[in-house]
């Protein structure tokens, strides 16, 4: 959570058979961790030990409520009375529900706010309002979990996996940059000394703020020295990407407090109605346009965060970052990083951004990993620009723990396909491989022995074939930053290691793949050629949360991938996954039997009591559920 200021919290719990538990934490406790980034900004993470397991696939309802007087237990105010709009209808409390076996989820990628369309969480928080609407009105007092529920609702989620690109640090909307420095200010975040000689007259954050080179044009405060060029177009190109989108960095996030304000403004509507969006003095007509559009786009954004908030309020969330989270082709090749993490800008730059996601999204996902980082994290919070500013961003750049496994039924387990990479020795510009040996071998390990598992890969593992010739073609040219040229089999020793994982003899019976990052949806089954009781294995994409595809472009790639590599195309065969063969599933009411759905919104997978999906489909804006039906004549290699 985030606060203006400590204080102690009550967090109470109403169990289904009347019973009620009640809890004071301290700030600042084991309990009740708390990081002070600003005069009147406090991020708190509460990890509490139960004294006894709870009861599964049960509501349990919770409040919390902090003391109307400082000095005083005998008045608290309740956080969820005192915010109508974060409890549901009928509902008297927040609440979630403990599964004993995941029978359904949520999962979505790439929620970019200024994309003009709606929001897939948005069209989560419907579904979760007709559940439980459903649930009150007609299931009895433990129906959390039926084989069918009507109307083709799933069972209630066991979670919202949220597979990257959480936000865009390097691509911001004018608007966003602006309600950014608002809060800042509102906030009385600290300034921050740029590092010397990085930016050219500019000495700190505050500074950059007044530059009239802050918006649109950040890419001008670099010296355009002969050794910085290469770094403008890594951070600042914004080059028009020919496969996929065009993508603007020019208002890239820069520094820390940036950083914060942004997770701030996405995640929640309290701080928007404070803010002021008129467009800042100095912008040229074209600038000034761009700015206005923007401004419409996110309005629709803005009115949505009540749903996103009151989503993540009533399901466990797990989240693990891809590149806009930190910044375009993060790590995509070892020239990548040796430009990158050679400069004091820009490796302050990268950094910045991962002590935002360390905050905001990682320390919740597994806390007892970051124990050791709260007292270097805070003395970075403190003193930005400081040495331990820069301490503590060495410290996360070699962190090795990013990934996770959460011990739920079948387990998640979570890739880190970022930091972990397998690095070209022999050409520099060649894509790294998306995980390292010693990673994968972790990884093995990880999966030995399980009957099932649900893993959470951002890139798919299986992709468009297509699309990944078409990546491969540009390496080729020297190329790769302009197509984003990141796909398992695109580096070799890390393709064949991951499709070894899938072969290995004590490898899980069936895994579900978990994936996002390209902005369109799809759905693969694939099967080992020649084994019988080879893992089933289902390659599972729903992309974009907010975000699509170029429409055109990806019906002539979809129609060109189904001739190029039809059922008895030689094509296959050239292929890595040649000894595995991949059947694609049909979205439902698509015409010319299309494979890739476009469009915003959030995946909905519904499992057996063995973790095998038996429904699989996509929640659009706008209500419509789309099906990935298997027609067993479809089979082909893609």
């Amino acid at each position: 959570m985030a606060i203006t200021q400590p204080m102690r919290l009550r967090l109470q719990f109403q169990l289904d058979d009347g019973s009620q538990q009640s809890f004071v934490l301290e700030p600042g406790s084991p309990a009740f961790r708390l990081l002070k980034a600003g005069e009147h900004l406090h991020f708190g993470l509460i990890d509490l030990a139960l004294p006894t397991p709870w009861p599964q696939d049960q509501w349990i309802g919770y409040s919390l409520a902090w003391p109307t007087c400082a000095d005083t237990n005998d008045g608290w105010q309740d956080w969820g009375v005192t915010s109508p709009a974060l409890l549901y209808p009928g509902r008297t409390s927040l609440g979630f529900v403990l599964p004993s076996k995941v029978r359904s989820l949520l999962h979505g990628s790439c929620r970019k706010p200024h994309h003009e369309g709606g929001d897939g969480l948005v069209e989560a928080d419907r579904l979760l309002k007709r559940l439980l609407t459903y649930q009150a009105l007609e299931a009895p007092a433990n129906g959390w979990e039926h084989e069918h529920w009507p109307a083709g609702l799933p069972n209630w989620p066991s979670m919202v996996v949220m597979t990257g690109d959480q936000i865009y640090a390097d691509d911001v909307a004018g608007p966003i940059l602006q309600a950014i420095h608002q809060v800042i200010a509102l906030l009385e975040l600290p300034d921050e000394p740029l590092p010397p000689g990085a930016v050219a007259n500019v000495q700190s954050a505050s500074e950059l703020y007044r530059h009239p080179a802050g918006y649109y044009q950040r890419e001008r405060l670099l010296p355009r020295h002969p050794h910085n060029l290469a770094l403008l177009e890594l951070l600042f190109g914004g080059v028009e990407k020919p496969v996929f989108t065009t993508d603007s960095a020019h208002n890239h996030l820069i520094t820390l407090g940036e950083v914060l304000a942004m997770y701030l403004l996405v995640w929640s509507p309290t701080l928007w109605p404070l803010l002021n969006l008129q467009p800042p003095a100095g912008l040229d007509a074209t600038r000034r346009k761009l700015f206005d559009q923007e401004h419409l786009a996110l309005r629709s954004f803005v009115g949505g965060l009540p749903a996103v908030q009151r989503v993540l309020a009533h399901v466990p969330t797990a989240m693990i970052f891809d590149d806009h989270d930190i910044t375009d082709d993060w790590n995509l090749s070892r020239e990548w990083e040796e430009v990158a993490y050679g400069h004091p800008f820009s490796r302050r730059v990268i950094g910045n951004a991962l002590i935002g996601y360390q905050i905001c999204q990682a320390w919740g996902n597994q806390p007892d990993v970051f124990e050791t980082l709260i007292e270097p994290t805070q003395s970075g919070l403190a003193a930005p620009g400081s040495p331990a500013h820069d301490a503590l961003i060495d410290q996360l750049l070699r962190f090795g723990r990013w990934n996770y496994t959460w011990p739920t039924k079948p387990p998640l387990v979570v890739l880190d396909t970022r930091t972990q990479r397998w690095r070209s020795e022999f050409a520099a510009r060649q894509p790294s491989g998306l995980m390292d040996w010693e990673a994968l071998t972790d990884l093995q390990q990880t999966l030995k022995g399980l009957p099932a598992v649900l893993v959470v890969s951002p890139a798919p593992i299986f992709g468009v074939k297509l699309i990944e010739v078409i990546q491969r073609m540009f390496t080729w040219l020297g190329r790769p930053l302009m197509v984003d040229a990141e796909n398992w089999m695109a580096h070799p020793g890390s393709g064949q290691a991951i499709l070894n994982v899938f072969q290995h003899p004590k490898t899980p019976h069936h895994f579900v793949l978990l994936s996002g990052d390209v902005h369109y949806s799809f759905v693969y089954e694939v099967e080992l050629r020649g084994h019988a009781r080879g893992p089933a294995i289902w390659q599972i994409c729903s992309s974009g949360m907010r975000n699509t595809f170029p429409a055109r472009l990806l019906d002539a790639l979809d129609m060109l991938n189904r001739w190029l590599y039809a059922p008895r195309s030689p094509l296959n065969w050239l292929t890595r996954r040649r000894r595995m063969r991949v059947i694609p599933r049909k979205a439902e009411g698509l015409k010319h039997g299309r494979r890739l759905l476009n469009g915003s919104g959030i995946g909905v997978v519904e499992l057996d009591e063995h973790g095998v999906p038996w429904r699989i489909r996509q929640l659009l804006v706008g209500g419509r559920m789309i099906e990935f039906t298997r027609s067993h004549d479809q089979a082909h290699e893609v």
